[in-house]
């Protein structure tokens, strides 16, 4: 094998992350690790590195060995040299990983040792002009060449393992297929092995030779990937496959989502206050993970559970209100000057002559690869960016909300004082603000007493749904949404996409979603706009854009999308 870890139960400021675990990755396959954040994936990754944050007091028990080198006792040179020799990493956000004051090429020959072998990676992993491409500053990529560099610098020692730890989530759905492809060929032509990280299943899909179902720090299930994903054994595996998107999604209806915990754990299984088979044994005794290829850690029998009981109802969605446009844009064009120090280098044409109206209570999906313009067309309906040339007509207010609620939300203030920020030019006294933060916070699903907590106090999806609260509480005309749900879980997606066409429902508000994922930009707008290079390249009915597209972008866009194919 070459990494395998053994009952191994890790701590981290003495609060339990993985509680013995057992796996290996076998030479040359794709390892697959899913589960919802914080189910220990990224930990799992880090001990096999053995990078484990220092300053969180980590306690470990259980045996780690990568290339049949003891990563938990053995010296830390030994440790220095497995990833020198045997490791390569890719993580989820480039730019964090990449020194921001080195130029490429020098950050991959600290590897190479050889300018020609680092020119020679970058044309292998995809980068046109790889030579030029040495002397640029991180900065200076877009996001899938970042990762592409990374990815470079990953195989260039040549590793027995690569641990790839999100590498796609923020990509769009062109790039991150480019990426996905790029793995299985640096996978095929070097014989390595790699630990593919996601909370993607169907991304897996696409790439994986087994996958390994992590939950609260757990493995529910492992198996190969066709097997696991055509007949799940766990519920909670079920529950994640049934809250994904994809391009055949009813629309109209309310997504499927995992229930939220009922309780404390206990000794028994972590996931039963949310499983619907769950029995008096599921709380007091933790089931082993049993079987041969295909094993689970249940008590239960799946086929037990009736289809949709993990999964809320499903309940119709208002229609959108007919009327005169709330938004209207025509040949709006807006261009960024380009400077090289103190030099200007140059006009970037973000928008170039864009024509756009949205009607009261319609939805409007846009989406477009990075650079596309859909952010900065959603940013001049906001006000945020003023137009080049064009004309800008918004009747009635506008609010947004971004894909990083925590960097959003003021950290020193409470929920409470957030929300009341919002309702300070309606006058009202402070009782009737009270009830209007406890009204909002209802309406989207938190108890009031998170009134009292500040944004760190909460998990991502809480702040999104905080977020949301705080757009809508007085509410506007129109919702601007600029990828909510990209760096969510599938089963917290679904819970915010949920909130937000129920908010436009009850509250007969347009919204404006930017996404770059076509499923769901088709679930969420009546109407789809696909961008590329500043323009419009195609509009039409969500159903029948995706059912028919014209443009041969849309076509490329829509031939990308990560589907589970049984």
């Amino acid at each position: 094998m070459i990494a395998s870890v053994d009952d191994l139960h890790v701590s981290l400021r003495g609060n339990p992350v993985l509680r013995g675990v057992s796996l290996s990755v076998r030479p040359g396959e794709i390892l697959g690790l899913v589960g919802e954040s914080g189910s220990g994936k990224s930990v799992l990754a880090l001990t096999l590195m053995g990078l484990l944050p220092p300053d969180a007091h980590p306690q470990v028990t259980g045996t780690v060995e990568v290339a049949g080198v003891d990563m938990m006792h053995g010296s830390a040179a030994a440790h220095r040299g497995v990833r020198r020799r045997e490791l390569g990493v890719i993580f989820q956000d480039p730019m964090t990983s990449l020194n921001p004051t080195m130029r490429i090429g020098r950050q991959i020959t600290e590897v190479t040792r050889d300018t020609d072998r680092a020119v020679q990676l970058l044309e292998h992993v995809g980068v046109a002009d790889a030579a030029v491409r040495l002397r640029v500053y991180p900065h200076e990529l877009s996001g899938g060449l970042r990762q592409r560099v990374m990815t470079a610098i990953a195989v260039a020692g040549r590793p027995s393992l690569i641990i790839a730890d999100e590498p796609t989530t923020a990509l769009d759905v062109t790039v991150q297929a480019q990426v996905l492809s790029l793995l299985r060929d640096l996978r095929d032509e070097y014989g390595c092995s790699v630990l593919f990280i996601t909370h993607d299943l169907a991304v897996a899909a696409q790439i994986t030779d087994r996958i390994g179902v992590l939950y609260a720090g757990r493995l529910a299930e492992l198996g190969p990937t066709r097997e696991l994903l055509a007949h799940p054994t766990h519920p909670y595996t079920a529950g994640l496959l049934r809250s994904r998107l994809s391009l055949t999604t009813p629309r109209g209806r309310e997504l499927p989502t995992l229930p939220a915990e009922a309780g404390p754990r206990g000794p028994g299984c972590a996931y039963h206050t949310r499983c619907p088979l769950a029995v008096d044994r599921c709380a007091t005794e933790q089931p082993p993970l049993v079987g041969d290829e295909h094993q689970r850690a249940c008590w239960r029998d799946i086929s037990d559970m009736p289809d949709g009981t993990s999964a809320a109802e499903p309940g119709e969605l208002g229609p959108a209100v007919e009327g005169s446009a709330v938004v209207r844009l025509h040949n709006i064009r807006c261009d960024f000057k380009l400077r090289n120090g103190w030099r200007r280098a140059g006009t970037l044409k973000a928008l170039d002559g864009v024509d756009l109206e949205v009607a009261p209570g319609e939805a409007v999906s846009i989406v477009g690869e990075s650079g596309s313009g859909k952010s900065t067309l959603l940013r001049v309906i906001a006000g945020l960016i003023p137009p080049t040339g064009g004309t800008r007509e918004v009747t009635g207010g506008t609010q947004m909300v971004f894909q990083d609620a925590g960097s959003s939300l003021t950290p020193w203030l409470t929920i409470g004082e957030l929300l009341r920020e919002r309702l300070l030019p309606l006058k009202l006294s402070r009782a009737e603000q009270d009830q209007r933060v406890r009204d909002a916070l209802t309406k989207i699903g938190l108890p009031a007493t998170v009134a009292t907590a500040r944004p760190r106090q909460l998990s991502g999806g809480q702040r999104q749904r905080v977020a949301l609260a705080r757009a809508t509480i007085v509410p506007p005309a129109v919702l601007l949404c600029d990828e909510p749900t990209s760096a969510l879980d599938a089963s917290l997606a679904a819970s915010v996409l949920n909130l937000i066409r129920q908010l436009r429902a009850d509250l007969g508000m347009a919204v404006v979603f930017v996404t770059h994922d076509l499923a769901v930009a088709r679930l969420m707008g009546d109407r789809i706009v696909v961008m590329t290079g500043g323009h419009i390249a195609e509009t039409g009915p969500a159903d029948d854009l995706v059912s028919h597209p014209q443009a041969d972008y849309t076509k490329t866009l829509l031939a990308a999308v990560p589907e589970i194919a049984i």
